[in-house]
């Protein structure tokens, strides 16, 4: 099945959904994901493994992390090759003081957010889809 592309319907399709539990980006020096920890992302770059997981499996692995986050995805299934789409959200974001770290899956578009503003996050996505669906 393929991803929407049409910006107008991603936008006002979005459906932010607000995951359970904090999530943190930790990293590890090679590409082992440590035992007894389940990343929901991992990234591979040349100073290490960055991974993104749940902040208690961090504690309990002893990773060090500088930020923790809450994890809300973007329900709409928005194709790979769409345009505009992460563009639109980070700057309606950032217009109100809130940075995002953006995991693209095959699916859908995942947001990581400061954990003491997520509830805020959403409301900002949720008026943003609104105002695209009558724009």
């Amino acid at each position: 099945m393929s991803g929407e592309h049409d910006l107008r319907k991603l936008l006002s399709g979005m459906r932010p959904e607000l995951n359970e539990g904090q999530y943190v980006f930790c990293t590890v020096d090679g590409a082992t994901v440590p035992a007894g920890t389940a990343p929901v992302a991992t990234v591979l770059e040349p100073e290490g493994l960055t991974l993104v997981l749940r902040q208690e499996d961090a504690d309990a692995a002893g990773l060090a992390y500088d930020w923790t986050a809450r994890w809300i995805t973007l329900r709409v299934h928005s194709a790979l090759d769409a345009v505009g789409l992460t563009a639109a959200f980070a700057t309606e974001l950032g217009a109100h003081g809130l940075s995002c770290n953006v995991i693209a899956g095959y699916h859908h578009d995942h947001l990581f957010v400061a954990a003491d503003r997520a509830q805020e996050a959403v409301a900002v996505l949720e008026g943003l889809a609104a105002r695209s669906a009558i724009d």
